[in-house]
């Protein structure tokens, strides 16, 4: 898995948790249902550090925490 896959899977994931549906995370976030739909479904090369942040902020979570599991732990080096 790479990283791209795992910060969508991480997205689906909090969603679930939480019972939230993406245009719901979209609007408490400020990010666009568009750029969100994109990152899940894998047509976003890069969301950037500022949209997760802003997803962060939707899930009231720190970047901290939506960076500390396990799959984010696992994923191998990308540059090579």
């Amino acid at each position: 898995m790479n990283t791209r896959e795992t910060v969508a899977n991480r997205i689906i994931k909090l969603c679930s948790e939480r019972n939230l549906a993406i245009n719901a995370l979209a609007r408490m976030s400020a990010v666009p249902p568009s750029t969100l739909k994109n990152i899940i479904n894998g047509e976003s090369e890069n969301p950037g550090i500022v949209t997760i942040k802003k997803l962060c902020d939707g899930f009231e979570i720190t970047l901290g925490e939506f960076f500390r599991t396990k799959e984010f732990d696992k994923l191998e080096q990308e540059i090579k």
